[in-house]
């Protein structure tokens, strides 16, 4: 049924409710069965009756059960809130609706304004930073990345021809998955592995279970910085989205800078629709948006990103789509030739 846009307004309910679960883990404490709310507020340190309430508003919402006047226990769609089961969603939810984020939305209006992301009055931090600089935010922010790569890195290394390459480097690849992935497809290829020194002390880890740290060098690096890896291709997977126009032509300048005029710049990243329906909205309309706000990047179009590149020193020479998972947005390789 149709919401009214009063019902729309109301969505941060809901919205606070599952943030509230997850962070003082009330599903973790509901897994073996059905518990009193009082039992639940023991282990979770809450006051009783307070707890109570907000179990009363898991059940409405369909993430518990009510059996009576004391006892609750979790739905099938409840599961997905603990942190220990393989369907988790718990991470998710807690970085959706975290404070920092939760804070710059709150400053949408003035977003729009501006153009430009919010930034806390304290810190000038956006929320993006701020996360970041959280140790517990920060993790669950690159497990997410990784996990997103996991998801598409077989479709990226299926659809575009790595073998053309002698060399692929990997910039901002954070503990390298995708660089395992194509280095695992393309036996004989060479990799660099380019990223800030935290995201680089995962990567032996991936490269070794993957059985190509031989062939991969780590490097630290900034990308705001010229770069010179001698690479054939360089790639950048998901992150020119967190960049506004200005910064990510600096950004692929740095990239260029590094380039012979036979390599290749690789950017795996969706494409969005130039118009939008109402069933694309949410993964691309509010996700742009949400870029905006969270690190004032952008969501870009075929044409946006022709562009981007052309003001780099590149031509778009050809988007090649990624198979991914049910669910999530299409991604496209977005092949840039030097000009």
């Amino acid at each position: 049924m149709e919401q009214s846009l009063t019902q729309m307004t109301l969505g941060y309910v809901p919205a606070q409710v599952l943030y509230a679960a997850a962070e003082l883990g009330v599903a973790d404490v509901l897994g073996d069965g059905p518990r009193t709310y009082e039992s639940v507020a023991k282990e979770t340190g809450t006051d009783p009756a307070a707890l109570r309430r907000l179990l009363r508003a898991l059940a409405g919402l369909g993430v518990v059960t009510q059996h009576d006047t004391e006892r609750f226990s979790l739905t099938e769609l409840g599961n997905q809130l603990r942190a220990d089961v393989p369907v988790s969603e718990r991470d998710d939810i807690v970085l959706s609706t975290a404070p920092e984020l939760w804070r710059a939305w709150g400053e949408l209006s003035t977003v729009v304004r501006s153009g430009a992301p919010a930034r806390d009055p304290g810190t000038g931090l956006t929320a993006h930073e701020a996360m970041l600089r959280h140790p517990e935010l920060s993790a669950k922010l690159r497990a997410g990345m990784a996990q997103a790569a996991r998801e598409f890195a077989s479709g990226v290394v299926g659809a575009y021809d790595f073998s053309q390459f002698r060399t692929v480097a990997d910039f901002g690849g954070d503990e390298g998955t995708l660089i395992a992935a194509v280095l695992g497809a393309v036996p004989g290829l060479r990799g660099v592995l380019y990223d800030q020194p935290d995201a680089l002390e995962r990567a032996a880890a991936v490269l070794g279970a993957a059985g190509v740290a031989d062939r991969c060098e780590v490097v630290v690096g900034d990308l705001t910085k010229p770069v010179a890896a001698g690479a054939d291709a360089f790639v950048l997977n998901n992150v020119v989205r967190d960049w506004g126009d200005e910064k990510a032509t600096a950004l692929l300048r740095n990239c260029r800078a590094g380039m012979t005029p036979t390599s290749r710049l690789l950017l795996v990243e969706t494409l969005m629709p130039p118009v939008l329906t109402p069933d694309e909205s949410a993964a691309y309309g509010l996700t742009d948006l949400n870029n905006l706000v969270f690190t004032g990047g952008r969501e870009r179009t075929r044409d946006e990103y022709a562009d981007l590149l052309d003001a780099a020193g590149f031509a778009l020479s050809a988007t090649v789509a990624v198979p991914v998972p049910t669910g999530m947005p299409d991604y496209h390789v977005i092949e840039g030739t030097p000009t």
